[in-house]
């Protein structure tokens, strides 16, 4: 898997963006590597805010700043033509920029030109870099479980993060298993699922959480969802690599259509459990849906409660918000179910 090495302190580039749910990336950094983060840089179209501190680009560099990290992932991961004079900006001072977006900006002629200015360098996270197997269908040893989702941004990154902690400190062996562009900046490890050929998507997956010891948990982000067209392809190619023990279904309670698809209404929690185990079961006929993660952000706080607890009620199965309730409950579900090595049925 590829390592990429970040240098700290950094800021986090939110361009014009209007939609909070594309700056994932920003977000995501935000809150698991607060320590690194000294703010936030928007242009003046920007209306959205991560709550950290506004700085320009100089005040970031008198600060010490020594990345900036592009914290919005635009569809289709393309940059707007009004974000080069601040990158080019940095570049000359020394300033790295991490890119997360399909494009890779080493190609833009404006940056390589700040490049050799400066000294600076542009770190393309989401380029693979080495060649993919296709996939074996090999059961690896070990213990493996994937998040997965009724649309795209309703929480697998999350979710995977607080479920590894949770196990960590319950003296439970996990690691967090990145497959996308926020999560490798985080974990520090990991492949940009959504840029492998998709031939060689399930073998990227298989790479991702190879044999490890029979009680280690691999805790793999899930991406897109198989309910979403535009993205279902590289959820499916992960679902079949990961074959996993166990998935968490995340979903966000605000949402009511494909975030891409609007013609597409979000499908019921029920059936994405069913889909999910249905094609899991291709690869690990034993996989289990242990619970649900719900991002209730938008909830009002005295009906919060008693939506996952219906939820809960209706499915038989630990229903949280893993950023207000943790995940303990899932953990629990995993030391009841899991106690011996299930699902290793393919030599």
């Amino acid at each position: 898997m590829s390592t990429i090495q970040i240098r700290s302190p950094y800021v986090i580039f939110l361009g014009g963006i209007q939609d909070k749910t594309l700056a994932k990336t920003g977000a995501g950094l935000a809150k698991w590597c607060a320590q690194d983060v000294l703010g936030q840089i928007r242009l003046s179209d920007c209306n959205v805010d991560l709550n950290l501190a506004d700085l320009t680009l100089e005040q970031a560099l008198a600060q010490g700043a020594k990345s900036l990290v592009i914290g919005v992932a635009p569809v289709g991961g393309s940059i707007q033509a009004s974000w080069l004079p601040t990158f080019v900006k940095a570049l000359e001072n020394g300033m790295d920029i991490i890119n997360g977006l399909h494009t890779n900006l080493a190609t833009i002629p404006d940056l390589l030109k700040a490049q050799s200015r400066g000294t600076g360098r542009v770190i393309n996270v989401r380029q693979v870099t080495t060649e993919m197997p296709i996939a074996t269908g090999r059961k690896r040893p070990g213990l493996r479980l994937l998040t997965v989702g009724t649309d795209c941004a309703v929480g697998k990154k999350y979710t995977a993060l607080e479920l590894t902690h949770a196990l960590n400190a319950k003296g439970i062996n996990a690691t967090f298993r990145a497959t996308g562009q926020t999560g490798i900046m985080i974990a520090g490890e990991g492949l940009p699922i959504d840029s492998v050929v998709s031939d060689f998507v399930s073998g990227a997956a298989e790479l991702i959480s190879p044999d490890n010891q029979p009680e280690h948990w691999d805790i793999i982000e899930g991406q897109g969802s198989l309910f979403n067209p535009s993205f279902s392809a590289v959820s499916m190619g992960l679902l079949h690599g990961s074959q996993p023990d166990a998935i968490v279904v995340c979903h966000d309670v605000a949402r009511e259509r494909v975030s891409t698809c609007p013609d597409y209404p979000l499908p019921e929690l029920k059936d994405c459990i069913d889909l999910h185990l249905q094609c899991a079961k291709i690869v690990n006929p034993r996989v289990r849906c242990i619970g649900v993660s719900v991002n209730t952000s938008s909830l009002d706080p005295s009906k919060r409660r008693a939506y996952l607890d219906n939820l809960q009620a209706e499915f038989g199965l630990p229903c949280v918000d893993p950023l207000i309730d943790g995940c303990d409950a899932l953990v629990s579900v995993l030391q009841e179910q899991f106690q011996q090595p299930v699902g290793q049925v393919h030599a």
